[in-house]
């Protein structure tokens, strides 16, 4: 088992290994005393699939469960509502916690409800989908989406705890798997080469040192940069145009598959302005291409760049995007507001 360190407003550990959730009833009782009441906050697929063997974990622990349907469409605030009256209705306090159990969406609503209900209680993130293990569960980003665009409404909210069984991946479908391989290389191309080059390796049978290396990675960037006020932006890569993919999809197409896309234009992007080889692209789309992820965006620029006017990294009448200099390395690229449909119509066009 490798555990990962976190100091930020609140200190933490990451526990990764496999077959630990039986270890779950232990470890909130020690964090928060034997009378500490919880609510399990899941959808109704990971409950359907691993709830018993969560509720058999929670040893004893006086809990009571708030199930919601699976997917982005219920990260809304009427979910995020209906949370918190059922918090109030059950009478948890704040000596009691909310335990995450299940994929972003879950972690992001639970861990949003954890930072308001009676101002603040704790929480505890157990994540199901290797997205949500390698980036979601990790670093205090709660919210849910507005019409206008995704996680507009949000706090930051660190857990107590982050418990990471990777055995609950076995359950996941191929195409969900890929979709957290998309964060994973994204890992690899901000700020690890060797972490880029391991990945074309077989990663799903054993992922134990692919989550630890991103979750480090994340550690790292956090404890500088808390509150997203700086380097923070890193994690971001690919993340402007996957916003605007899944905001004009309807959220039909899932966060992986929109980062993967994201990804492609501003490396291809990056690539025309050049700052950074048509060697970057190319390692990227054989990466992607290996887990089955795409490469190519079918909504024109003018709406995603329309779609990108309500995202959060807009200050003003300009907008930071993460840029890939090489693999290993992406800084920082600020433009105007008004060139971003440009940018992106350099990023989506093919040689």
């Amino acid at each position: 088992m490798e555990t990962v360190q976190v100091h930020t407003s609140k200190n933490y550990d990451v526990f990764i290994g496999k077959n630990i959730l039986w270890e779950t009833g232990a470890r909130i009782r020690s964090l928060l005393g034997e009378e500490v009441r919880v609510a399990v906050v899941t959808d109704d697929t990971v409950d359907a699939l691993h709830g018993a063997a969560l509720e058999q974990a929670l040893e004893g622990i006086r809990h009571v469960k708030f199930v919601f349907p699976a997917g982005e469409a219920s990260k809304t605030i009427s979910t995020y509502s209906a949370l918190l009256e059922f918090l109030a209705e059950h009478r948890l306090t704040r000596t009691d916690a909310i335990v995450a159990f299940g994929g972003g969406v879950v972690g992001d609503l639970a861990g949003f409800a954890a930072a308001t209900y009676l101002r603040g209680i704790p929480f505890i993130q157990i994540p199901t989908t290797l997205l949500a293990a390698v980036d979601s569960s990790v670093g205090g980003k709660t919210a849910v989406d507005l019409a206008a665009g995704k996680n507009l409404c949000g706090a930051f909210w660190q857990p107590e705890l982050v418990l990471c069984d990777y055995a609950l991946l076995d359950t996941l479908p191929d195409e969900i798997f890929s979709d957290g391989m998309a964060e994973v290389i994204k890992y690899g191309v901000i700020q690890d080469a060797a972490l880029f080059r391991r990945l074309h390796e077989p990663v799903r049978t054993d992922p134990e040192d692919v989550i630890a290396a991103c979750v480090s990675i994340k550690r790292d960037v956090v404890e500088a940069d808390e509150r997203d006020k700086g380097m923070r932006a890193l994690l971001n890569f690919g993340h402007t145009a996957a916003h605007g993919i899944e905001l004009c999809s309807h959220y039909q197409i899932s966060h992986g598959r929109a980062v993967a896309q994201g990804m492609v234009i501003a490396s291809r992007g990056a690539c025309r302005l050049g700052l950074c080889g048509e060697d970057v692209v190319r390692s990227l789309c054989v990466l992607l291409a290996r887990y089955n992820l795409p490469t190519r965006c079918d909504f024109s620029p003018a709406q995603l760049a329309q779609a990108a006017l309500s995202d959060k990294k807009r200050s003003g009448d300009s907008i930071t995007l993460i840029v890939p200099e090489e693999i290993g390395r992406c800084v920082p690229y600020p433009i105007p507001v008004s060139h971003l449909e440009d940018f992106f119509r350099a990023g989506m066009e093919q040689e």
